[in-house]
């Protein structure tokens, strides 16, 4: 869940902070922040006005696709499964493993 798929042609080193986001659905946002630490990688997704400013992070597995050329990365998941995600915030969530757990648990209920 925390590496990015193969098939997604992620190749590491590349920046993907400002990529836009697509879920399975539509359009949800913007990469706010992204890391490529084997087992542990992840992107932030700023949702701008479309949930209120809310960021969210993203398991590195959910990303099926990248898209250089176009700046632009497709995510397996819908908008309402990404809209009711544990809420982010990044100076109390970065590096914590319990909230990482959290996000395991709830993208591991089928969500992925």
């Amino acid at each position: 869940m925390w590496s990015y798929d193969p098939e997604s042609h992620y190749k590491p080193g590349i920046s993907l902070v400002g990529f836009k986001v697509e879920a399975s659905d539509g359009h949800i946002g913007k990469v706010d922040e992204a890391t490529e630490e084997v087992g542990s990688a992840y992107i932030v997704v700023d949702t701008g006005p479309w949930i209120f400013g809310k960021h969210v992070m993203l398991p590195a597995g959910t990303v099926v696709r990248v898209d250089v050329k176009e700046e632009k990365i497709n995510v397996n998941l819908t908008k309402d499964q990404i809209k009711d995600s544990p809420e982010y915030d990044k100076d109390k969530h970065r590096g914590d493993s319990a909230y990482r757990d959290q996000l395991g648990q709830y993208y591991g209920r089928g969500h992925i």
